[in-house]
């Protein structure tokens, strides 16, 4: 195993917290301790090429300074800051929040609560335990690609955070985040064909290397006829990862502040949104929820910089859960306690995981079957932004897009780019599947806590043909 410590020189995280705020000189102070600790396992070829171990931590120190014109901020995130560095790093801090101005979006500290029960003990780790189980798979995997002509390359993540979230005004919260991920891409050996797939996990104990190699072979299999289609709109089964990339960018994209100024697809006229309105004629509803069983996260907010949606000054704000479109109809826009005062909506900061649902039981494999002629998706990357006033969106299919005819797969066709609103694709759908915990392909660094259904999309907009695999 290979790897670094990254904490060495630096005192138990809570006591660096609580040596943080008493250096402090400013009004305010809120300190966050991030302490990292990571495992990692690459293949290529059918064969492991690299592994490691890694630990690390980030401080990030917010400095609030109150003023005759308001209240002026300042924050700092540093890595591997040792004893020594830290009251550099806290003054750093309260020199740009008097460099500032007065912050736009400030707000009191969220006040004090019952310190957490494990403030003060060690942070959470992982070790290449986890991997005891997949490993071994993981290598029956490998040969069975081998002896069916297939190579395949991935890697798997396995990371957890401690968070130690302190302030001036009393918070002592901690939160730990088990984060796993795999990705497997398989290979013809005359690298005509490819295949993907991508799964979220918190332990690695629910993922089966076996049944990933079988749905690849499967693919790779289909691939094996090749038809040419033109650009055009085609009645298309939207996977889940595929859905949750989507819908991943609207839920950043829906902000209440950016609809209230008229600056988003959820904006309506004279300063009014869309609050209210039928976005699906499915009974749809996308929601988040800390609890949420497999896809728990923070249940208080963690905002290392402020944001469209999030302020550091709502550091430590509960949250819970949260209906975003119930029903098809929109219930809810994120805000933090600055823009819920200028819009006049409730508080909704975000929620570290998405899930849709709603739709009936069938499989993905059921929609399949019950399709006359359309194309079945893999996976979409390259995702942009073309126009926030309808949230087109563009970017390319990848890694396998199928022909489906008299409700079976019967051959790869070529890649396109897509031109798609998810706003509007929701407006559109005629059949979701049933919600699966699933890994976003394009966003899978930044937001990988979902559970999504597959669905079909009677007239998904294939703008133009591309050369990708």
């Amino acid at each position: 195993m290979s790897g670094g410590n990254g904490t060495a020189g630096k005192s138990t995280p809570h006591v660096t917290v609580e040596r943080a705020l008493e250096l402090s000189r400013a009004d305010g102070c809120v300190v966050i301790a991030d302490e990292d600790s990571t495992v990692d396992l690459r293949w290529a070829g059918n064969a492991l090429t690299t592994n490691g171990v890694a630990r690390g931590r980030t401080l990030t120190v917010l400095a609030t300074i109150d003023g005759r014109q308001g209240t002026a901020s300042g924050v700092v995130s540093r890595s591997a800051v040792t004893d020594a560095e830290l009251e550099s790093l806290v003054r750093s801090a309260e020199e740009a929040a008097r460099a500032a101005g007065p912050a736009e979006d400030a707000q009191p500290l969220v006040d004090g609560k019952p310190e957490h029960p494990d403030f003060r003990t060690e942070p959470a780790e992982t070790s290449p335990e986890v991997f005891a189980e997949f490993a071994p798979a993981l290598g029956e995997s490998f040969a069975r690609a081998r002896a069916g002509g297939r190579q395949l390359y991935g890697f798997a993540h396995h990371a957890v955070r401690s968070s130690y979230l302190g302030s001036s005004t009393g918070l002592r919260l901690r939160h730990d985040q088990p984060t796993g991920t795999v990705e497997v891409n398989a290979k013809s050996t005359d690298r005509e064909r490819s295949a993907w797939v991508g799964r979220y996990t918190r332990d690695f104990s629910d993922i089966d290397p076996l049944a990933l190699e079988a749905e690849l072979a499967q693919r790779l299999g289909w691939a094996r006829r090749r038809v040419e289609l033109p650009a055009g709109r085609y009645d298309t089964l939207v996977p889940p990862s595929a859905v949750a990339d989507l819908l991943i960018y609207q839920w950043w994209s829906s902000g209440a502040r950016e609809a209230v100024e008229g600056r988003s697809v959820f904006s309506r006229p004279g300063g009014q949104t869309r609050l209210g309105e039928r976005l699906s004629t499915l009974p749809l509803t996308l929601r988040s929820d800390p609890s949420e069983p497999g896809l728990e996260s923070a249940p208080h907010l963690l905002a290392r910089a402020s944001g469209g949606d999030v302020s550091v000054f709502d550091n430590g704000l509960p949250l819970s859960a949260t209906d975003w479109m119930r029903d098809g109809t929109l219930t809810r826009l994120p805000t933090t306690r600055h823009s819920a005062g200028l819009s006049g909506l409730p508080v909704a900061p975000p929620v570290d995981n998405l899930v849709l649902e709603g739709g009936g039981d069938s499989s993905l494999a059921d929609m399949v079957a019950g399709t006359e002629r359309g194309l079945l998706l893999t996976c979409l990357w390259y995702i942009r932004e073309v126009d926030p006033a309808t949230l087109l969106l563009t970017g390319l299919t990848r890694d396998g897009v199928y022909l489906i005819e008299g409700g079976e797969v019967t051959g790869a066709v070529n890649n396109f780019r897509f031109n798609e609103s998810p706003v509007g694709l929701l407006s559109r759908v005629t059949q979701a599947g049933h919600s699966e915990h699933t890994l976003p392909r394009e966003w899978s660094d930044y937001f990988c806590r979902a559970s999504m259904p597959a669905l079909r999309v009677p007239d998904f907009n294939m703008s133009s043909v591309s050369q990708g695999v």
